[in-house]
């Protein structure tokens, strides 16, 4: 498993709520909804290589 690093967000209490929300309706964590809902952006942005390892330049 690769490497994570830890950082601070700052987010609104009604977006925190309903990312707790949706991460409860599917069994997850906050902070693992959050990396999933990072993850489908970068994908869908194509910024994000098919390995999931590297950002593309």
């Amino acid at each position: 498993m690769a490497k994570k690093k830890a950082f601070v967000i700052r987010i609104d209490p009604e977006k925190l709520a309903a990312i707790e929300k949706w991460a409860a309706d599917e069994f997850r964590s906050s902070n693992g909804q959050l990396e999933w809902i990072i993850d489908k952006a970068l994908r869908d942005a194509g910024r994000l290589k098919k390995s999931g390892e590297e950002l593309s330049k």
